[in-house]
């Protein structure tokens, strides 16, 4: 499913609560080889002390403008939540109260399109661009500067868009309500073309010689949503599965359509969807029920109910009874496409044409897990052993939409396999449905569910958006049910676990009718063509070549004159008055003190360490298993992201892999492996060594508290005897990490950017860059072909990383539970221990600061095959030892991204983002865009910012704004397992109440003065570029650049 959302970042992977797509919760599609499971009887402790003042025991709210349709309580959640009809403007309102102080707001819309113009998409982006109310040129931009908000984002579907806030502080949250409904229902960009030409398209003339052009920061966003292979299989794939509805367009935008796009459309469309009669309303937390009601009636109060309903209802895609397929272009480059071997492939169901039922929906879940949730399920198993294709495409079930679908495919994959790519997917799903799961296999599966929606662990995410987002496909729907149904799943837990105990086939019942005995399957093939991304310029072009030929010079003029009054006024100051519009928080509002988290450290057998986190976590332990890597010689670091792929996916010499993985999923809440590395804190604030680095295998494990020993067990059992002699399963995962890799490059080129960055300023960065970035990419190749040409020595060096790193000395177990389960777990924490080695068995490896060789300072680019460009550009600022003002500096670099970089980068260059980042520690300083389709104009825009920040004249109200709004990231929530990874990191990198406490009161303190210094020693910085971009965008930055500042230019096929 395409979605889209108004900033880059801040969109997490939404979590799925409740029954509704409780699969994203468990399984996500960037993390496939996760693994989370619970016990069959899941008994979580409850808390009994009670709160001092519960929302649940507030009264219900009524208020004369609102019909109170029904009250209900989810007790699985302990929820109470009323449903209103606001009474004259017709809008449906839920209002869930929760003791949660982590307050969300959301209004949605259902916004289905006939055409891929993106006016949804271009409208969601242009409501947030000023209103009756709050008139400054962007409301949303000042929000972002200056507000507490846990969440502040707007997001479309492809058939509805939503408008979510979340604050901790009731002030900030209400401010922040008040601008988003005045936001959407009475916005400026109805009355000013300006906004559709900004945040849509527009024509870009400076000069009446020059070619024409098109800008706008949508308009950018798909082009680089259209660069990426795997967003247009995901596209094609869910416009073949329902020909006949709206999702067969794209609500996102087809770049080559989107031009297509009239002012008079765009409002039209706000006025067919925006009525208050076509919303959903959604409040949750411990804020005032009844003043919700009174702040919604103060908007709502304006709009009458129109005679009829909207027409905005989404219309059911009638079942096909006979598959089909399609073939599109992506576009590739000439090496790719040689190959042979870059075509992809994906077979796509619709599932339902009526609403499942509410088992059917769990157990459906269920059935995705069972084929799909681990890398030792039979669907997914069978698909990357067949060695058809590099990597698995299609995340199995989605239930967003009105229609369920689910989608398994493969990439990589050669011309002359796919159809066998085709034939062995539904091979698999037969011989499945004939040989039936296995009892453990559903039980593990069963389990996974379970735990994941007891535990509703939604991480960074808002909690009560997981459940707006939960409930909202009923609400928009279904109508005459219950929404919270959706969130609701005992009973049909229940229900689903006496069937099965009653010996119903349930899940091969599903497979059959929902998969194998449906007809309505589209197979999409994608295909590489060399040529496509000349063709979409050169297609682009001409049109703009025609549209410029038939303009007059008149008309010419006027673009012209467009373009430079659009500039003007992008760029223009806001004034003081339409400013003061903008409600805010001050530093009063403001915790002057820093959050401390009780940890208790102790020594373990063999001179490891055990730290301890006591508070709340409803019985569930979570553990986390720390081994030192520093014994390891730094040429051996990039095999640690194989390693702790094998340490899960291959089974040890007890249990095959498959019987690990459903052991886990039986007996624990979840175990991964991944890397822990972070960079050493200095004493007294100073900038730290660049070469003290904490480097740590890391296993993270959860569970409930009775079941803690076998937790460990487990945990001792991947880390002391995973069969790391899997010559088959080592070159499949080699072979999925460079084709991952090789889309990440399109898809997030200024991650990769920001890595070349850093691999030149420390230890950290040249790990970072050599286990993950482009070098990264290189080394996969160089292991993969050593895997297949000469496994034994590969091998070799993987058994050396496991007899090097397991030892008790240096060994740190960090707990997070009740206090009553720490105490319990300790017996397993010490078994554990007991099982390492005393000592490593290998010979200390050279420090890694003598051997390391930090990557040169140049200024270099990557080309890729894409239409936008990724623009990173840094230094190190401060050098190690010396102590600085970071905390200001900190307020400085952030006020940059959301003020000058905003305006320049993304309002008036079109990127989709851009900003610009100080690590206090290292000393670095960085800036970067995103899908961006300038190059050399960025670098300028870069290179401008010292003689910004020397002339800045900043009020006393925007220096309050830019502290309140740093200090506000410090204080996002975090969830218990959050609470003891923080912990652990603090302890690790020697990170002190008293540093944190100095780094707060040097943002609170922050000056006028601060920002003139920044910018002196941004000035007297040499920055040098790190670029991934198309080859012609940089052939033509280097054209225009002096011969001693060339970018060196890399090809990345």
């Amino acid at each position: 499913m395409a979605l889209s959302c108004r900033v880059a970042a801040g969109l997490p992977a939404t979590p799925a609560i409740g029954r509704a797509a409780v699969r994203g919760a468990v399984r996500g599609r960037a993390s496939r080889h996760a693994r989370h499971a619970s016990l069959s009887t899941v008994r979580m402790a409850v808390d009994t002390a009670a709160p001092p003042r519960s929302a649940l025991d507030m009264p219900t709210a009524e208020h004369p403008a609102f019909e109170l349709l029904r009250v209900e309580t989810v007790d699985e959640y302990t929820l109470k939540c009323a449903t209103y009809r606001h009474r004259k403007s017709g809008a449906e309102v839920i209002s869930a109260a929760a003791d949660d102080d982590n307050k969300v707001f959301g209004i949605v819309f259902r916004t289905p399109v006939t055409d891929s113009t993106g006016v949804p998409h271009i409208l969601e982006h242009s409501v947030l661009c000023g209103s009756d109310k709050y008139t400054s040129k962007e409301p949303f931009a000042e929000l972002l500067k200056g507000s507490l908000q846990t969440f502040l984002n707007a997001f479309t579907y492809p058939d509805r868009t939503c408008y979510p806030v979340a604050s901790q502080n009731t002030k900030d949250f209400y401010n922040l309500v008040n601008v988003y409904l005045d936001a959407v229902l009475n916005p400026r960009a109805k009355r000013d073309p300006t906004v559709l030409q900004q945040e849509g398209w527009h024509y870009e003339l400076d000069d009446a010689a020059a070619p024409l052009s098109y800008k706008g920061v949508v308009f950018n966003e798909m082009k680089g949503v259209y660069s990426s292979p795997d967003s247009r299989m995901y596209r094609a794939a869910q416009q073949a599965t329902f020909p006949d509805t709206t999702y067969a367009v794209d609500s996102g935008g087809d770049p080559a359509v989107i031009p297509s796009l009239t002012f008079e459309q765009f409002k039209s469309f706000h006025d067919a969807y925006y009525h208050p009669a076509n919303s959903r309303i959604f409040f949750y937390g411990d804020d005032d029920l009844s003043y919700r009601l009174q702040l919604l009636d103060d908007y709502l109060s304006a709009f009458d109910a129109p005679p009829t309903p909207p027409t905005s209802a989404i219309a059911t895609q009638k079942l096909y009874t006979q598959p089909w397929k399609v073939v599109e272009p992506f576009p590739a480059s000439a090496e790719a496409e040689a190959a042979g071997g870059q075509h992809m492939v994906m077979l796509n169901w619709l599932l339902n044409e009526e609403p499942l039922g509410d088992v059917d929906e769990l157990a459906l879940n269920i059935l995705d897990h069972l084929l799909m949730g681990t890398t030792t399920a039979p669907l997914y198993k069978a698909m990357l052993d067949s060695g058809l294709g590099a990597a698995l495409m299609g995340g199995g079930l989605s239930d967003e939409l009105k229609q369920a679908t689910f989608s398994v495919g493969l990439k990589g994959v050669a011309k002359a396999d796919v159809r066998e790519v085709e034939a062995l997917a539904l091979r698999t799903l037969a011989e499945t449905a004939a040989q039936g799961f296995d009892a453990d296999a559903i039980e593990a599966s069963l389990n996974t569910i379970e735990f994941s929606m007891r535990e509703m662990n939604t991480g960074g995410f808002p909690k009560g958006l997981a459940f707006m987002l939960s409930i909202m496909p009923r609400w928009i729907y279904r109508e005459g049910e219950s929404p919270t149904d959706a969130l609701r799943f005992e009973a049909p837990l229940s229900e689903l676990k006496r069937r099965l105990a009653a010996g119903e086939k349930v899940f091969e019942g599903l497979l059959t009718k929902l998969l194998l005995d449906n007809g309505h399957r589209t197979t999409v093939e994608l295909a590489p063509d060399e040529t496509l991304a000349a063709k979409l310029q050169t297609e682009e072009e001409r049109v703009l070549a025609e549209a410029k030929e038939k303009m007059s010079d008149a008309e010419l003029q006027e673009v012209i004159s467009s373009t430079a009054a659009l500039k003007a006024a992008q760029l223009k100051e806001d004034s003081a008055a339409d400013l003061a519009t903008i409600p805010r928080v001050g530093l009063a509002d403001l915790e002057r003190e820093v959050k401390t988290i009780r940890t208790e450290t102790a020594a373990l057998p063999g001179g490891g360490t055990l730290l301890t986190n006591p508070m709340p976590t409803a019985g569930v332990v979570y553990a986390d298993v720390l081994l030192d890597l520093s014994v390891l010689p730094l040429s051996e670091l990039p095999l640690m992201g194989l390693f702790t792929r094998l340490l899960l996916e291959t089974g040890t010499s007890e249990m095959e892999a498959v019987t690990l993985q459903r052991r886990i999923g039986a007996r624990t809440g979840g175990i991964d492996a991944s890397i822990f590395s972070q960079q050493r804190l200095a004493a007294d604030g100073a900038v730290a060594d660049p070469y003290d680095v904490v480097h740590m295998l890391a296993v993270r494990a959860k569970g409930t508290s009775e079941k803690a020993e076998q937790l460990f067990d487990l945990v001792g059992a991947v880390l002391t005897d995973a069969n790391l002699d899997s010559k088959a399963k080592v070159v499949e995962i080699l072979k999925e990490s460079k084709a991952n890799l090789e889309s990440r490059f399109v898809s997030s080129g200024n991650a990769f950017a920001s890595l070349r960055l850093s691999s030149r300023t420390s230890l950290l960065g040249y790990i970072s860059e050599q286990t993950g970035g482009v070098s990264y990419y290189a080394t996969v190749k160089a292991m993969l072909e050593n895997a297949q040409s000469d496994w034994p020595s590969l091998l070799a060096r993987l058994v050396a990383v496991r007899d090097a790193v397991l030892s008790q000395k240096g060994v740190v177990i960090n707990l997070t539970a009740d206090p009553a389960a720490l105490d319990a777990a300790r017996p397993a924490v010490d078994a554990f221990v007991g099982r390492l080695p005393a000592a490593s068995a290998a010979a200390p490896a050279a420090p890694w600061r003598e051997e390391v060789s930090l990557a040169p300072k140049l200024d270099e680019a990557y080309a890729i095959t894409t239409q936008v460009n990724y623009v990173a550009a840094g230094a190190r600022l401060f050098e190690p030892g010396t102590v600085h003002n970071m905390g200001a500096y900190g307020v400085v670099a952030r006020y940059l991204s959301s003020g000058y970089l905003w305006d320049n980068v993304r309002v008036v260059g079109g990127a989709y983002g851009g900003g610009c980042a100080l690590n206090p520690n290292s000393g670095a300083f960085a800036f970067s865009s995103y899908r961006d389709p300038n190059l050399q104009d960025t670098l300028d825009i870069y290179a401008a910012t010292p003689k910004v920040l020397a002339e800045l004249e900043l009020t006393d109200e925007a220096l309050e704004q830019a502290i309140v709004g740093a200090v506000g990231e410090l204080d996002k929530p975090l969830t218990p397992d959050q609470k003891g990874l923080r912990a652990l990191t603090w302890h690790l990198l020697g990170q002190t109440t008293e540093g944190r406490q100095r780094y707060r009161d040097e943002m609170l303190g922050t000056t006028r003065e601060d920002f003139r210094k920044f910018g002196e020693v941004l000035s007297a910085a040499q920055l040098k570029v790190a670029i991934f971009g198309s080859a012609e965008a940089l052939e033509k930055a280097n054209a225009a650049r002096p011969a001693d500042e060339q970018i060196a230019v890399t090809k990345l096929a």
